[in-house]
């Protein structure tokens, strides 16, 4: 009996070092095979152009290919749902924008940044006030419209995107910031729609991303008045920010690598690194640039209380509008 004890002991011994040795190899030798990247919006969108550059720049660190598969919809919350259901194994990851702050608050989904692992930010992206070329007032200068909306309350129309969409938050801060009483004009989508009432006349003013605007602005219907940046965009050196004017009115969405809940820290710190290799390489930089973005990278470590920071704005916003529905 004394004997079977022992060997039963020995065995499970074995078993247990066994296990752990393939652990550690498995481990050692992640990834083995392509990696699912779940892009929570559209196709051709801004922040899939991002994750995209991305993806392509971490696969050679990582040595396996990241394949991006577009889950759009429900403010995306489609996409950060099946993100956090996934297997922790390091085979599905996405990214995030301010969507994993905002729609919480909104009570669209019930999780946020803190429910799934995070792994790096790598991009800034500040929204911008435009007006339109082609209705009544069509103001020139950024001094222009907040001097004319003050003496004027409500005379002004401005297409914001959905309500509590990043680009409608922007909108908010751009006049609580300012002081300014506009008549405010939701689409029901994002900065496309948003694009086509401005560049049409349809409203005076609207705020959305320089990338979004570009080709409008190159057909003469967009003016470029300010940045809600922190600072100004390369290569519009002379659009100022509101900021500068002595308003406090900045407002910047981000990108953000994320993987699902309980990820093992060997394989998160893995993808970390080569995400970071990934969001600070030359090539990646100048793309965004190029599209009224910036470089931002933070660490796993310093993204939750980032948000946690921007979670506090945004909450005295959407308190503001009366959409707040978490308590």
């Amino acid at each position: 009996m004394r004997r079977l004890l022992v060997a039963i002991l020995s065995i499970s011994l074995l078993l247990s070092i066994f296990g752990l040795s393939n652990q550690t190899r498995a481990a050692g030798q992640y990834p083995e095979k392509p990696i699912t990247f779940i892009v929570p919006i559209e196709a051709g969108s801004v922040g899939d152009t991002r994750s995209r550059l991305l993806c392509k720049k971490a696969s050679p660190v990582l040595g396996q290919q990241i394949v991006v598969v577009n889950k759009p919809g429900a403010g995306s919350t489609i996409g950060y749902l099946e993100l956090r259901g996934a297997k922790p194994d390091g085979y599905t990851i996405g990214m995030g924008t301010v969507t994993i702050v905002t729609n919480k608050l909104q009570g669209l989904m019930p999780y946020d940044y803190h429910d799934f692992t995070q792994i790096g930010t790598f991009y800034t992206s500040p929204n911008d006030v435009f007006a339109s070329t082609k209705t009544k007032r069509p103001f020139k200068t950024i001094e222009e419209l907040i001097s004319y909306a003050k003496a004027n309350p409500r005379k002004v129309s401005m297409a914001t995107g959905g309500i509590g969409q990043s680009i409608w938050i922007g909108a908010m801060v751009f006049t609580t910031g300012t002081g300014i009483d506009v008549n405010v004009i939701p689409q029901e989508g994002a900065g496309g729609l948003v694009v086509i009432q401005v560049a049409g006349g349809h409203v005076d003013i609207g705020v959305f991303s320089l990338t979004e605007a570009k080709p409008q602005m190159d057909a003469g219907n967009l003016r470029f008045l300010a940045t809600l940046g922190s600072k100004r965009k390369s290569g519009f050196e002379n659009v100022p920010t509101v900021k500068e004017l002595g308003y406090n009115a900045v407002w910047e969405s981000f990108g953000v690598v994320m993987g699902p809940p309980k990820l093992p820290k060997d394989i998160s710190e893995k993808l970390a690194k080569a995400f970071e290799v990934a969001a600070k390489d030359p090539e990646y930089i100048q793309f965004i640039e190029s599209r009224g973005a910036y470089r931002f990278y933070l660490s796993p470590d310093q993204i939750i209380p980032y948000c946690d920071d921007l979670r506090k704005s945004v909450r005295n916003v959407m308190d503001k509008a009366g959409i707040l529905k978490e308590k």
